[in-house]
Formats: structure tokens, C-alpha cells, sequence
């Protein structure tokens, strides 16, 4: 598998001189399988920068879209994904149960007829819903995705893919908690989690700001790398990077995360993601 970042931010898109190497677009992640089949997740304003880049290319566009909840930076760079004009384009969408009801929203709603010149009707591509991920485990071109609920506000799912031995770890607006607020305890992420060769992990939040920010749908990263130690994760990306937080601010946060796990005695590889970066399993 191959992972490349299109957009890492929480919350709201912060172009500019601040947000140069993690990025300034909000959350999308392209997979590509060893097939070469796409699967992506989340079509948060970093979208807009993949379809140019599928279209570039001149190939049939034809994808997994994933999405992990309808918030509206999860979904609102949708409608400036050039492909979905292209009648050749093929979606298959999956994910959390109301993800259509996302991605349409942007467009034309029944509060309003006014959010967006063109309608979701009026879309060429071919958009399907599959939903296979609400009863149970989703197949796509032999790669196993399961799925858990996300402590987030409205929900949410986070996402697990295996191929072959390779194992990776989507969870992105998720609070890590003893409470329970979804039916999932802290040994539930620890279960999911385990042992993957990457976890790509919410971690908004700064210890000191998170007491103040309970029940919003975000962790902290000491939090994020504790469940990736207790998961014996191989390798940990931070991700959903504060609106506020500038370049520096995200590498000072690796460092203290880099102390914290060697004080824990752990061998975990911890970066922050970043915006046109790659990882390969």
C-alpha cells in the first residue's frame, strides 16, 4: 500500500506561510493498493488537489471514496473534485451510513436552494453508494477494511486495511477516553489498533488544551501515543493538525512526542503528517 497526504488540517483550511510543510488543506488521504486500485478518504478541501492530479494523468477515474463522517470539513471540497464532471468517473462510496447524505449537502439541500450553482442531480460521474461497511467488513481488490465507531459528536468511523500481512490504522476525529461514550472502551481502539504497521491518529489537541475541550471529538497527542504504545504500533502519524497550529508549533509537538515515548521505553516511529507526503507498507 501507498498513502499520500492531500490534506491533513482539522476543522477549517489555513493556506499560507504558516502552514507550508504540514499543510493547510483539510482531510484527505489517497490509498493505493498493490493492484493499483484507489481508495480514498474523506473529501475534505485536499481533494480538490487530487482530482487535478487524477485528471492530469488522463486516466479513468474509478474509486473507493471512504468517508469517516459528515462534519463539514470531511466533506465540503467534494464539489471542486474535477472528476465528478467526467461521465467516465466511477465513486463507489462507503463509509459512515449518512456519507451520501454529506456529500450532497454541499451542493442543494431542503433548508436551502442556494449553496452551490450546480446540483448533485446534475453531476456526470457515476456515483454509487455501496454500504457495505454498516453491516460488517468491506472487500475491495483483496484488502480487508473494517471499521469502529469514533468518539466524535454525531459519530463517525474510524478505519482498519489489510493487505496480506500489511496493516494500516485510519482514525481521525476521535477522542481518546476512559469514558465510553460510543459503546467502545479504551481496549477496543487498543484491539483495533494492534500491532499495525501504521496508525494514523487524530491529535489536535496539546495536554494543557484538552481539559477545556472534552466532548469535542479530538485527542491530545500524549494521549494518541499512549494508544499506540499499548497498541504496539510500529509507526505513528499525527494527523488533524489544529487550525491554529503553525509549522513550528506541529515539529515541537514530534519532539515532545519523540521524549515522551522514549521515556515510556517504546521504539514507536512517530512524524505528523504532512500535506504531498508518502508512506509506503
Amino acid at each position: 500500500m501507498k498513502i499520500r497526504f492531500w490534506g491533513t488540517r482539522g476543522s477549517i483550511p489555513v493556506p499560507g506561510k504558516d502552514t507550508i510543510q504540514y499543510g493547510g488543506n483539510t482531510t484527505c488521504v489517497e490509498i493505493a493498493l498493490d493492484n493499483g486500485r484507489r481508495i480514498v478518504i474523506d473529501s475534505g478541501t485536499g481533494i480538490r488537489a487530487l482530482g487535478e492530479h487524477l485528471s492530469q494523468r488522463g486516466e479513468t477515474v474509478d474509486i473507493h471514496l471512504l468517508v469517516t463522517h459528515i462534519h463539514w470539513d470531511h466533506v465540503t471540497g467534494f464539489p471542486f473534485f474535477p472528476p465528478i464532471h467526467d461521465p467516465r468517473t466511477r465513486i463507489n462510496v462507503d463509509g459512515y451510513p449518512p456519507c451520501m447524505k454529506g456529500l450532497k449537502i454541499p451542493f442543494d439541500n431542503k433548508m436551502s436552494n442556494g449553496l452551490f450553482p450546480v446540483k448533485f442531480d446534475d453531476l456526470k460521474a457515476q456515483i454509487n453508494y455501496v454500504g457495505g461497511l454498516g453491516t460488517g467488513p468491506l472487500e475491495v481488490d483483496g484488502v480487508t477494511i473494517d471499521r469502529i465507531a469514533l468518539q466524535h459528536p454525531q459519530g463517525g468511523f474510524g478505519f482498519r486495511f489489510r493487505e496480506g500481512a500489511n496493516t494500516l490504522v485510519f482514525l481521525t476525529d476521535n477522542e481518546i477516553t476512559e469514558e465510553v461514550l460510543t459503546g467502545k472502551s479504551a481496549e477496543d481502539y487498543i484491539a483495533f489498533c494492534k500491532e499495525a504497521d501504521i496508525l494514523i491518529h487524530d491529535a489536535q489537541y496539546t495536554p494543557d488544551e484538552i481539559n477545556s475541550r472534552r466532548g469535542w471529538g479530538h485527542s491530545d497527542y500524549l494521549s494518541t501515543v499512549e494508544l499506540a504504545a499499548q497498541a504496539h504500533v510500529k509507526k505513528l502519524i499525527l494527523f488533524h493538525h489544529d487550525p491554529s497550529r503553525k509549522d513550528h508549533e506541529v515539529t515541537s509537538i514530534v519532539k515532545h512526542c519523540h521524549e515522551y515515548a522514549s521515556q515510556k521505553d517504546s521504539d514507536l516511529i512517530i512524524n505528523a503528517a504532512e500535506e504531498g507526503g508518502e508512506l509506503i507498507i
